[in-house]
């Protein structure tokens, strides 16, 4: 055996990986670099010439990009979230505090045999999974996460919504039928109709605040809610607002609504026959829809990214660190060591049981967590896309614990409960809605002419 063969056998798997790639990745690294040089010109020419087209593709690769995270994190709130209601640590090994325990069911599903079962239909059998994912993913086109952040500007964005995500209930209904076992057809179609059920209601509970906001653009409703936190819709539709809020549950399969896949009743409904990663995008699905679902009830009545007040006097920073030059460099260098040093000297102080690379290494996090404070807050206060970002996702992500709270307080309801429900009370309930709105708007119209 020679020498290479003996150095290769006594690294590690980490090692062995490294080896391999940084080679790969020098040579396409250079390559990129000589593609660039040579047909850099005319393809930034290109992408220029057709920039709609351009920034479309961007936004959708990030669409798709960010449903993998958000789907990651929603599991790991719902494991830690309902852990620690019942009063148990929950996930607290892979990671820290148990952070990368979502990830798993994710490499499980993938490496699980995607298997097709005998007498299905493997084309519609595939496609089913990747129909109502896409049918969830392609609704965030059009949700507006900060002025400027937004897949499209469609003035009727909120109807795009609606259409595009009723699709989801295609996919059920094909994964049902084409799996050819009778449970997950029942499933499937017990699936559409609890999905369509509550479509007709959840569509109808918007209509009251189209009247008042006079668009279907949710970046000019979100427009129309800037200022005070008394500007948001909620409370000039708190009735419309618990119905969607209702209705968004069961079209999202969220406890105490997920009959679709109650395998207390019919083994797993639509999913029975689904393994691997067929049966991970359904729930990957189910994930990303309550991101979705709690995005859009930001948007339409909490204000979407406006803060729930003004700044009381108007802040402008000219954030450029380019001026700088060499300065900005010198700053790079020498600011992070100069703070982990001041961290560092107190801990090392006070502690006699840490050792100095020890406290160097606590100053050095430290140092870094203030560096990163100071930044967010600069460009929160500098840049408005920052600042919307902020609110829009700290207000999402607190309806998402509330669905994950119910999920971990409530008991499932039974099919013929949910179905009498919607047709009984809520579809009502939402026409009371949109004819109380449509008075309100006639006697305010009339009334006002008298009062200038």
């Amino acid at each position: 055996m020679t020498v290479v063969g003996k150095t290769w056998n006594r690294l590690t798997l980490p090692g062995k990986v490294i080896f391999t790639a940084l080679p790969i990745l020098v040579v396409l690294t250079v390559a990129l670099i000589a593609v660039i040089a040579i047909f850099g010109g005319p393809i930034l020419d290109i992408l220029a010439a057709n920039l709609p087209i351009v920034r479309f593709v961007v936004a959708v690769t990030i669409v798709l990009l960010m449903t993998i995270p958000t789907a990651f994190l929603i599991i790991y709130m719902e494991l830690k979230v309902i852990a620690l209601m019942n009063l148990r640590i929950g996930p607290d090994r892979v990671g820290p505090f148990g952070s990368l325990q979502s990830v798993v069911p994710g490499l499980k599903v993938l490496m699980k045999e995607d298997f097709t079962p005998t007498g299905a239909d493997p084309v519609v059998f595939t496609w089913a999974p990747v129909v109502t994912y896409l049918a969830s993913v392609m609704t965030l086109l059009v949700i507006p996460f900060a002025p400027g952040i937004f897949g499209q500007n469609l003035d009727l964005g909120l109807l795009y919504f609606f259409a595009i995500g009723g699709l989801s209930v295609v996919g059920l209904l094909m994964a049902g039928w084409s799996s050819y076992n009778k449970y997950s057809l029942l499933g499937g179609l017990r699936s559409a109709a609890q999905v369509i059920s509550y479509e007709i209601p959840l569509t109808l509970s918007v209509v009251g605040l189209i009247l008042l906001a006079g668009t279907l653009s949710l970046n000019s409703i979100v427009l129309h809610q800037a200022g005070w936190f008394t500007n948001w819709y909620v409370f000039q539709q708190p009735l419309g607002v618990l119905i969607f809020f209702i209705a968004a549950t069961a079209e999202a399969n969220r406890t105490p609504f997920d009959l679709t896949e109650a395998d207390s009743e019919i083994v797993a409904g639509f999913a029975t026959e689904y393994s691997g990663m067929r049966f991970g995008f359904f729930f990957f699905a189910e994930y990303v829809n309550v991101f979705i679902i709690s995005a859009l009830l930001v948007t339409l009545y909490f204000g979407g990214w406006n803060a729930p007040f003004p700044w009381p006097w108007p802040v402008t920073l000219d954030l450029n660190p380019g001026s700088l030059g060499v300065a900005l460099l010198i700053l790079v260098a020498v600011v992070p060591l100069i703070l982990t040093l001041v961290f560092a000297a107190p801990i090392w102080m006070v502690s006699g049981r840490l050792k100095g690379w020890q406290a160097l290494l606590i100053g050095f996090l430290l140092a870094n967590l203030f560096i990163v404070a100071v930044i967010g807050g600069i460009a929160y206060l500098g840049l408005d896309w920052v600042a919307g970002l902020i609110w829009f996702l700290g207000k999402t992500y607190v309806f998402v614990f509330v669905f994950v709270w119910m999920r971990g307080t409530l008991p499932r309801v039974r099919i013929d409960q949910l179905m009498d429900f919607a047709w009984k009370w809520m579809l009502p309930a939402s026409l009371l809605n949109i004819f109380i709105t449509a008075a309100a708007i006639v006697v305010i119209d009339t009334v006002r002419p008298l009062h200038p």
